[in-house]
């Protein structure tokens, strides 16, 4: 009798273990489900939208870029800014492609194999002062702005996706001068490395402006 009462007195105990331990194994198991949906959602809330262009569009042809500045026209030539740079344009072809590979949204490929076509005309390309030295006009700082006219084409259903002119992608940098102290975190680049850092910024939000259009 004994051991009996002794055992219908341990029984409590067990089924509050058992209880304890159901309530865990639910605990765990809504966790783990919660994880699994952070999981599913959290690639569509990236940066890029890869989620949305999957399935639809996936391949795209960019087609080279056409030099369209007029050096000839009188309001060209009597801006200094103004300036007319050869095969900046075979520059940002080539960088806008390098771009799409790198982004990986869209897969550059033949024109007859594309989803989307882009278009492309290089309307203008400066070089701005924005900053001289103080007893001086001598400038210490310029910005390189290229401009294009983009025309992004769909053939699935042979339409224009979206049109934007005077596009512009820039890059600001010093120049080298006798008055700039080295010390104030000033970098010094070329005019040949700036303009391919601009090339370089066009063609990121080129890139951009496509695969976010979805």
């Amino acid at each position: 009798m004994k051991n009996k009462s002794e055992n219908y007195a341990c029984r409590p105990a067990r089924q509050g273990l058992l209880s304890n331990r159901q309530s865990h194994k639910v605990h765990f198991f809504f966790l783990f489900a919660i994880c699994c949906l952070l999981a599913t959602a959290l690639p569509g809330c990236g940066y890029t939208t890869r989620s949305m262009l999957y399935g639809k569009y996936s391949t795209i042809y960019i087609t080279p870029f056409l030099n369209k500045v007029d050096v000839i026209q009188e309001s060209y030539t009597a801006n200094k800014y103004r300036i007319y740079r050869p095969m900046l344009e075979t520059d940002i072809t080539k960088k806008v492609i390098n771009r799409y590979l790198f982004d990986g949204n869209l897969k550059p490929v033949k024109e007859d194999e594309a989803d989307l076509v882009l278009k492309g005309e290089l309307i203008e390309y400066r070089k701005d002062p924005l900053s001289y030295t103080s007893d001086s006009e001598d400038v210490t700082e310029y910005r390189i702005n290229i401009y294009v006219n983009l025309k992004l084409w769909d053939k699935k259903e042979n339409k224009i996706m979206w049109e934007e002119n005077n596009f512009n992608g820039n890059y600001s940098y010093f120049v080298k001068n006798s008055t700039i102290n080295p010390g104030n975190n000033v970098v010094v680049v070329s005019e040949g490395a700036a303009v391919n850092s601009a090339v370089e910024d066009l063609a990121r939000r080129i890139v951009e402006r496509t695969v976010e259009q979805w």
